[in-house]
């Protein structure tokens, strides 16, 4: 069971050769498995395990390549702690099932089910919790300028519209993600985070998810690798406005923040 009464970390697995910022830094079985153990020592309650790049640009590997370099490392990380809560970044139905059978229990899907016209009636037959995601584009094309009249109202729009989409389909367990640094600007980016607690009017927990992002990086002038301390300021402010689940690179300083802002309360 995932307890959001307060906020949470979600721990990020890239088992990609290049993501945006540690590309293929996990070369085998045992470097997961100790970033994993290192991640659950530091706090992370969820491992979040994604083989295919998300940043701008990126390529589209095949589904083969995808189940080639997921499904093994879930069944290893379920096999190594057992106690763990595993999600699978993925947009595609037949990647979400069989991670699912290998062991993780959430869906975190960047399209909201648009890639794949059986993604959503597959996450509802396997009746596990879903993260619905804002996207304006695709991975390949949505930094290409994007553009909204009021970005806030225009991702608040289409989440609750999905939300009651997915009631429909009997998909009740639901996590929101605006989709930071998916198909916007920097501007829009900050516009979001100001305005992050209206998406509270969903009912449903929000998730957050700009470690390292662009967002960050273009506004100090440095790398992904220089934009820890960055992220941790944007996470306080998160947290500040509702957000109960931290998707991270780094386990340790998220759990330190929440710690900090807690004492708000």
């Amino acid at each position: 069971m995932l307890d959001l009464s307060s906020p949470q970390v979600m721990g990020i697995i890239n088992v990609t050769p290049d993501s945006f910022y540690d590309s293929g830094k996990l070369k085998s079985g045992n470097d997961v498995l100790l970033l994993c153990e290192k991640m659950l020592k530091e706090g992370a309650v969820i491992l979040d395990v994604g083989g295919m790049s998300t940043r701008p640009g990126a390529d589209e590997v095949s589904e083969h390549e995808e189940l080639k370099r997921v499904i093994p490392m879930i069944e290893l990380i379920h096999k190594n702690f057992s106690e763990a809560i595993i999600s699978v970044d993925t947009w595609r139905s037949k990647i979400a099932e069989e991670a699912v059978n290998a062991g993780a229990s959430i869906v975190n899907d960047i399209s909201a089910g648009r890639f794949d016209e059986n993604f959503l009636p597959t996450v509802s037959k396997l009746k596990v919790p879903y993260i619905l995601m804002h996207i304006q584009g695709t991975p390949q094309t949505m930094q290409r300028e994007p553009t909204y009249n009021d970005v806030v109202k225009e991702v608040f729009d289409f989440l609750k519209e999905k939300v009651f989409h997915l009631h429909q389909l009997g998909i009740q367990d639901i996590i929101v993600d605006p989709g930071f640094g998916f198909g916007k600007t920097v501007e829009h980016n900050f516009q979001l985070l100001n305005h992050l607690e209206v998406f509270k009017i969903l009912g449903l927990p929000i998730l957050a998810g700009l470690s390292r992002k662009s967002m960050i990086c273009k506004v100090l002038k440095v790398n992904p690798d220089k934009a820890l301390n960055g992220t941790t300021a944007l996470n306080a402010i998160a947290l500040m406005k509702g957000t109960l689940l931290l998707r991270v690179h780094d386990v340790k300083e998220a759990r330190e923040v929440i710690e900090l802002i807690e004492m708000f309360k």
